[in-house]
């Protein structure tokens, strides 16, 4: 079993992806006790005031547009119970398994950090459900993005408490039950608590940073599938040299171009038309490096902006000890405009790989483009479809993602009477963003699927080194076309090719790491 990815220590992407989907362990790290405790203290002396203390919301007052009102001592923990009740109004399908573990780490993550004055053992049975695998039922829909992801967390927080719904062992049940068989045992939340759980990003920051995660992936495949195109079309690999990008130095650019040349590299392809007098490649060809590299670099910076936001305190209060006792001061941390626009950027350069994927389709496919291709890539023309309707599927997805594109960061309705009277809309961004990569992916099956059916057109002529390892491998989980059959399966084994990383793994056997 590998390490334990340590929460309270920084976090990675990588360690998301670890923990949300490879089942990676978690413990709490050291330190981060130590802090915990000493924010807690910091709560504990508030409430040691009884009714006389000062307000501090969220600890001895109302939420949202009732912040003014005061709440009693012996009601506070009673409180944070029905806090949790209150909001637990999410809607639609329950969010998958990945994105709810994604954020359970998270949220852990951001107690850890010292600042929302919880106790340890609420992260502590957060961690413990991860690593059993209990896992909260959490509807997709109902955050806003501020004051953080309140329904969704309220959903997770739930489980906590012996509440609301959870998976475990394949089997979904209440929360009581799904903790008893996994023999953790619920808490009672003191105060502050259910607020730390609650006021957050995470479920925009774990949707969002796996679809981020995915997206990167894409870029380098979308290469591999350009680079077939460009072999089964006759293309020219001579505007991706080095010089010529590099006059025009963009780092995604520079990356896209690297990898197209090594993928192309020793092609008998390419060498049996070198002196056919075709001046210029399409657009869909010759500016890979722009276009793939414009949507890396778009990915590099939202990159940067998850990852602070992964390491970063999103909860309010936030709690600040110090050697007189602690400041609790009201802030807006919690808002989520930073990841809401990042996200809705992501979407959009993602959409970018499948719209200039689908061009190069239609070159592969249309007899007016393809350079001597059979019509449609046909076995018998006529007789046979071929893959006429690949291409109408490609153009279907990316008039989809067209729409999924519309920014959500640009919208707000006003919330909680007023007070929250600004929203962000990311979990509307990072959900969109989710199913324009899943549009994208399947985008670039398509284009891998009539890609190989070219390249076996141009045998025995061999692609470059790792374009022909890229067809290798999907030959031998897909046949060429020899009369019409129904595509959808043939698209479905690429789609998961890409998924698990295995149409990666092979190419990357050839020509070695991709950027």
């Amino acid at each position: 079993m590998s390490d334990p990815v340590l929460v309270g220590a920084p976090l990675t992407l990588e360690d998301l992806v670890d923990v949300a989907r490879r089942m990676r362990p978690v413990a709490l790290d050291t330190a981060a006790r130590a802090r915990m405790e000493r924010a807690r203290a910091a709560i504990v002396a508030i409430l040691e005031g009884g009714d006389d203390a000062h307000r501090v919301y969220g600890v001895n007052t109302g939420f949202g547009a009732l912040a003014e009102t005061r709440i009693s001592s012996a009601d506070v923990q009673r409180l944070q119970h029905n806090l949790l009740r209150s909001h637990s109004c999410g809607v639609g399908p329950a969010l998958a398994t990945d994105a709810v573990r994604a954020m359970m780490l998270l949220r852990a993550h951001v107690l850890a950090l010292g600042h929302s004055g919880a106790r340890p053992v609420v992260a502590e049975t957060l961690l413990a459900m991860l690593n059993r695998g209990v896992h909260p039922v959490i509807p997709s829909q109902g955050s806003v993005g501020a004051s953080g992801d309140l329904a969704p967390l309220a959903h997770l927080a739930c489980v906590l408490i012996g509440e609301g719904e959870a998976e475990f062992e394949g089997t979904v049940s209440d929360g009581a039950d799904a903790m008893r068989r996994a023999g953790i045992t619920p808490i009672a939340l003191e105060a502050k608590e259910g607020l730390s759980l609650i006021n957050g990003t995470q479920f925009i920051l774990a949707v969002g940073g796996l679809a981020l995660h995915d997206a990167i992936e894409l870029a380098t495949l979308a290469d591999v599938a350009g680079a077939m195109s460009l072999e089964a079309l006759k293309g020219t690999s001579s505007p991706f040299e080095e010089r010529v990008v590099g006059a025009r130095p963009h780092p995604g650019a520079l990356t896209a171009a690297a990898n197209l040349r090594a993928l192309l590299a020793s092609s008998e392809i390419a060498e049996s038309h070198k002196n056919c007098g075709k001046v210029q490649d399409p657009y869909s060809l010759r500016c890979m490096p722009q276009v793939h590299g414009a949507s890396r670099d778009a990915f590099a910076w939202a990159r940067e902006v998850l990852s602070r936001e992964m390491n970063a305190v999103t909860d309010n209060p936030l709690v600040f000890p110090h050697d007189e006792g602690a400041d609790v001061i009201s802030g807006g941390n919690f808002h989520g405009q930073p990841l809401a626009l990042a996200l809705d950027l992501v979407a959009m350069a993602a959409a970018e790989l499948a719209n200039i994927s689908e061009r190069r389709v239609e070159q592969l496919v249309n007899p007016a483009l393809s350079s001597g291709l059979p019509p449609f890539l046909a076995p018998h023309t006529g007789l046979d479809s071929g893959f006429m309707i690949a291409q109408v599927t490609a153009a279907a997805l990316v008039t989809e993602n067209k729409v999924l594109c519309h920014p959500a960061s640009v919208d707000s309705i006003p919330s909680s009477a007023g007070r929250e009277d600004h929203v962000s809309m990311g979990a509307t961004s990072a959900m969109k963003a989710t199913r324009v990569i899943a549009n994208v992916r399947m985008g670039l099956a398509i284009e891998m699927l009539v890609a190989a059916q070219g390249l076996d057109v141009r045998l025995p002529l061999r692609a470059g080194h790792g374009v022909a390892r890229a067809h290798d491998a999907i030959r031998t989980r897909v046949s060429t076309l020899t009369a019409d059959r129904a595509l959808a399966p043939d698209m479905r084994v690429i789609d998961a090719m890409i998924r698990d990383r295995s149409l990666r793994d092979a190419v990357e056997s050839a020509v070695g790491v991709l950027g």
